[in-house]
């Protein structure tokens, strides 16, 4: 190799030896195999060179040029690892830190609230049961009586999804536990005593409304069942909740595709105060009726033979009443002083003395 090209050879590895971050490394590069670079400007004279030095120069060449863009990408990567080491070292977490002098967690008021609602509804006999967030439209809407013209059926209110690869049935983000209901005739022989309690979707958002919600539906299949049951079943489960022994409760026609008769429950209320009990107004916290005869034939049950009632209310809803909280929102935004105000203390479980 003749003396230039040694010296160039040498001038640019002591560069980058000397490059002490990103910018000087690039620096070296361009300056030496950039299109202004010392080794390109000495390819570009080739061209005026005989053809046997043209052959020996341009070997001698390619060859230097080899061996500086190994070494180039060689210090790059050193320069990385070394610019990466620092920061690590520099953002590095002292996990044996003490914790923060944060006060005892507490328990998320919907998270109490559903285990209140297992502990009354278990003293009746019930059994919690769970179902997929992402159901079929046939065990959402269909398998419920729901016409295929239903407003809950639309883009609006549903959150749809592609159907399965090979599968006709589309599925939605459950708009209801309801599915659970279907799921639990269809795998399980009457009598049946559950409630579902568990997310639910829909798109609607709002001070009172919230795409992801909570909802408890509960669902009572034997012979021989009738209003009565239901009425006796809501009626304690209601004053148990808000913890009233004489707590006002009405009950008024209503319509939905899976039950017939079909009931909206009200409870006594004060409109000026909004005192639980208190007053002369209804307030109305939840839907139920009587299992409707298609229902139970779509699951493979005889109506003649089995009747059924069933029930669903929004926990959000029945939480904010509970404890004067006006905004549905501040139950998803994380607030920690929320949380310490509403929440309940982890050591605390819900137990049925607290209710019944």
């Amino acid at each position: 190799m003749s003396d230039d090209l040694e010296t160039l050879r040498q001038e640019t590895l002591a560069a980058l030896a000397a490059a002490g971050d990103r910018r000087e490394w690039d620096a070296v590069r361009v300056g030496t195999l950039g299109k202004s670079g010392r080794l390109t400007g000495l390819l570009k004279e080739l061209g005026r060179m005989s053809p046997e030095e043209r052959k020996l120069r341009g070997g001698a060449l390619n060859r230097l040029r080899d061996d500086l863009s190994r070494a180039v990408e060689a210090r790059g990567a050193e320069i990385e690892a070394a610019t990466l080491n620092a920061r690590l070292a520099s953002e590095r977490v002292d996990v044996t830190l003490p914790a923060r002098p944060e006060s005892q967690g507490a328990i998320h008021p919907i998270s109490r609230t559903m285990e209140e609602m297992a502990a009354i509804f278990g003293a009746m006999g019930f059994k919690v049961a769970e179902g997929p967030d992402i159901e079929t439209d046939w065990h959402n809407f269909s398998a419920l009586n729901t016409p295929d013209h239903h407003p809950a059926r639309t883009d609006q209110d549903t959150f749809y999804l592609p159907a399965e690869q090979g599968s006709l049935r589309e599925r939605v983000l459950r708009t209801q536990t309801s599915g659970v209901q279907i799921r639990t005739m269809l795998g399980q022989e009457p009598p049946i005593r559950i409630i579902a309690p568990g997310r639910t979707y829909r798109a609607d958002h709002d001070a009172t409304h919230s795409p992801m919600f909570h909802q408890c539906e509960g669902l009572v299949i034997d012979r021989g069942i009738t209003l009565a049951h239901l009425k006796g079943c809501l009626i304690d489960f209601l004053r148990a909740y808000f913890g009233q022994p004489n707590l006002p409760v009405r009950f008024r026609a209503s319509y939905f595709p899976f039950t017939e008769p079909s009931m909206e429950v009200d409870i006594g209320w004060s409109r000026k105060t909004g005192e639980i009990g208190g007053g002369g107004d209804w307030l109305e916290v939840l839907g139920s009726g009587m299992v409707h005869p298609r229902v139970l034939a779509n699951c493979g049950l005889d109506p003649r033979e089995w009747q059924g009632f069933a029930f669903g209310m929004g926990i959000e809803r029945l939480t904010m009443l509970r404890h004067g909280i006006p905004d549905l929102r501040s139950f998803y935004e994380s607030d920690v002083r929320w949380l310490r105000h509403y929440g309940n203390s982890p050591l605390s479980p819900a137990l049925l003395h607290e209710g019944l």
